[in-house]
């Protein structure tokens, strides 16, 4: 998914807008400057990274105002080095700083989490594993965030509650252990509904194989007992790492042979790309 339709975007842009803009609008433009002028800006990254959120900053602007302009020189995806011109800005003043930090909420943030996530995928660069994220996203903006991991190299994992079926701890502690957890899922479920159960040992692994679930979490295993599940499993189920992955340990996680390594920092920890509107 590295593409969003305005239907979806909207609603988003419209919230943000409505935000920031309250019941007076910008008083502070209103107040200073030439409902008149016309001007011609730039949008520059001032760090290095990788640009996400540039549809939401271009529909932001025509939001406010459809006569301004929002000429895009590099795409979304692009690297991005510190001084590099994103865009071209054209049209009233007054529009521009209206929609200046909007855009650069939607740009900064995601250009960070495409920025991390890139950053996990060259770490397990030469390996099988796919990074992956999950739902520890911001309420509102998941669709959004989801995109920009896209955008880094990475994957989605599921986007809501009713992608697929995930068994975590708390379900298989009530529902009374992993067999009846999963026998009553596969009751449930019809033959398109996905079905992941997360173990927390091998021992529950073993009580996981024979439901043969479409994949199993391993949370918060070793390494050691990651390198036995794989060998446990040989390629039968796809199998995906969790639990407390970090740039200095997904390397060595990649390399026992997991399919995917699920990191949640890559939505909630992300440092900001730094991005900003500069005179043209």
């Amino acid at each position: 998914m590295t593409y969003l339709p305005d239907v979806v975007l909207e609603p988003i842009v419209r919230l943000a807008l409505a935000e920031d803009l309250g019941r007076a609008g910008d008083v502070t433009t209103l107040a200073t400057i030439d409902p008149d002028l016309e001007v011609q800006w730039v949008l520059r990254a001032r760090s290095a990274g990788i640009l996400a959120g540039l549809d939401a900053a271009s529909l932001t602007l025509r939001l406010i105002d459809p006569s301004a302009t929002l000429m895009p020189r590099l795409p979304e995806g692009a690297v991005l080095a510190a001084g590099d011109v994103i865009a071209t800005l054209s049209g009233k003043a007054q529009s521009l700083l209206m929609a200046e930090r909007v855009m650069l909420n939607f740009l900064g943030p995601l250009s960070g989490i495409a920025s991390l996530t890139a950053r996990f995928v060259e770490a397990v660069k030469g390996t099988n594993a796919k990074i992956t994220c999950t739902r520890k996203t911001t309420p509102g903006l998941r669709a959004l965030q989801k995109k920009a991991v896209r955008l880094g190299g990475g994957s989605n994992h599921r986007f809501g509650l009713d992608d697929a079926i995930l068994i975590k701890d708390n379900h298989v502690s009530a529902a009374g252990g992993i067999i009846r957890a999963l026998t009553r899922a596969k009751a449930y479920g019809g033959h398109l509904l996905p079905i992941e159960v997360e173990v927390d040992s091998l021992q529950q692994l073993e009580e996981a194989l024979p439901f043969a679930p479409t994949c199993i979490m391993l949370d918060n295993f070793s390494l050691e007992d990651l390198k036995a599940a794989v060998v446990r499993v040989a390629g039968a189920v796809t199998l995906e790492a969790s639990g407390g992955v970090t740039l200095s340990t997904v390397g060595e996680i990649a390399a026992t042979g997991v399919d995917y390594i699920s990191v949640g920092a890559l939505t909630h920890s992300a440092p900001c790309t730094d991005l900003g509107l500069d005179e043209g």
